[in-house]
């Protein structure tokens, strides 16, 4: 169940890479939200490190990979983020602001590890920005007002990419820390889904015409 759980996981989560690169480039725009993204990788890279540090691992392997995604990711950030901006934030101020972002990720990755060592730094920090994230995606929504750059696929593969692991280390773990973590990411993730289930039947919906509408 625990090597079932961790493929479920890292399977959902490469989804969520692949799809939030070619939504950014069809949309023009970066398809996960900054401040998750800087985090995300961060924790990749910083994890990747620490796994390579001992050997060659599976799961150092996998941080590499995602790490990479996350490069591709961040690329259509620097490449389109600025458009989303207001007006007044100039390329230098906006390569400042994301300097400031991304310096921040690995600051607070590196502040987990000095306080909780690597085994809890890497559970409590992944579930935390995990969390923030499943707020971000809604917030994501709502300034875009609708699901510009976004994408049913890494919505459910986020939420299943999640759950797996709140499974395995909250439940069969039995960490309640982690358990209440990932309940709360499941519903922030649930409901982002229906906000896209919901956009994509309104889209779907025929346009009556004013005949039909006076017929009504």
């Amino acid at each position: 169940m625990d090597l079932f759980l961790t493929l479920v996981s890292g399977v959902a989560w490469t989804v969520v890479y692949v799809e939030a690169i070619r939504v950014g480039l069809r949309d023009r725009t970066y398809a996960m939200p900054v401040a998750a993204l800087a985090l995300n990788f961060a924790w990749e890279a910083t994890y990747a490190v620490g796994e390579f540090r001992s050997g060659v691992s599976a799961q150092g392997v996998v941080n590499v990979v995602w790490a990479l995604a996350d490069v591709a990711i961040i690329w259509t950030y620097l490449r389109f983020g600025r458009a989303e901006l207001p007006g007044f934030v100039t390329r230098p101020l906006f390569a400042a602001w994301s300097a400031l972002v991304f310096g921040s990720g690995f600051a607070v990755q590196w502040l987990f590890l000095a306080h909780f060592g690597t085994h809890d730094a890497t559970r409590y920090a992944a579930f935390l920005q995990n969390l923030l994230m499943s707020g971000l995606f809604i917030a994501l929504y709502a300034d875009r007002r609708g699901p510009r750059g976004q994408s049913l696929v890494i919505a459910v593969a986020k939420w299943l990419g999640t759950l797996a692991p709140t499974l395995l280390f909250g439940v069969i773990e039995d960490s309640p820390f982690i358990l209440g973590l990932g309940v709360l990411c499941s519903v922030f993730d649930l409901t982002y889904i229906g906000l896209l289930l919901r956009e994509r039947r309104v889209a779907a919906a025929p346009v009556l015409g004013p005949a039909a509408e006076r017929a009504l």
